[in-house]
């Protein structure tokens, strides 16, 4: 069995393009992160926290997290409206990474790999950063934004997964998948 642990609607999709033969298991965990971690190294503790608890003899197990990251100032879920509007300021017309960490633990072994995206906003007006903020679309996703909602108007460029900045790079997990097989 497949166990994807994470209560992201949006990873639950994207895995749904590997199989459809998985289910949901989602245990409460202390996401507090070591000071001074790098934003490599926080997804790839996160997601091996969010799968370890799940790990059994003849099952596999998916945890996933992703940062948005700006410089090594990790940007994570906006706390309010107004963190928001800060976090999409900071990030208006800069260049900034989105880092996806999974772990997969399959009987005794565990690996864990990160995928690094770049994504470069427009220079954002205070109305439009004020406007999405209002959506609400902001409020559960690291960095602020969602790329594959409203998120993507605030987009000039990417250079790398798309999916990553969805929040799992489906292609990389394939080929790791594909290997336990």
């Amino acid at each position: 069995m497949i166990i994807l642990a994470s209560k992201s609607p949006r990873r639950q999709e994207l895995l749904k393009l590997i199989t459809t033969d998985f289910v949901i298991k989602t245990a409460d965990v202390d996401e507090t992160l070591p000071q001074g971690i790098s934003p490599a190294d926080a997804v790839l503790y996160l997601s091996a926290i969010k799968a370890r608890p799940f790990a059994a003899k003849g099952d596999i197990v998916i945890g996933a997290d992703t940062v948005v990251a700006l410089g090594n100032e990790i940007l994570g879920k906006p706390k309010s409206r107004e963190d928001a509007v800060r976090m999409l300021s900071a990030l208006s017309g800069r260049e900034h990474s989105v880092f996806t960490g999974v772990t997969l633990i399959s009987g005794e072994k565990e690996q864990s790999f990160y995928v690094e995206s770049r994504v470069k906003f427009f220079d954002l007006t205070e109305k439009e950063i004020a406007d999405y903020a209002a959506t609400g679309e902001c409020d559960d996703k690291a960095g602020a934004y969602g790329i594959q909602g409203k998120g993507s108007l605030l987009v000039e460029k990417i250079d790398g997964d798309y999916f990553n900045i969805v929040g799992l790079p489906i292609a990389r997990l394939y080929r790791e998948l594909n290997k336990l097989y």
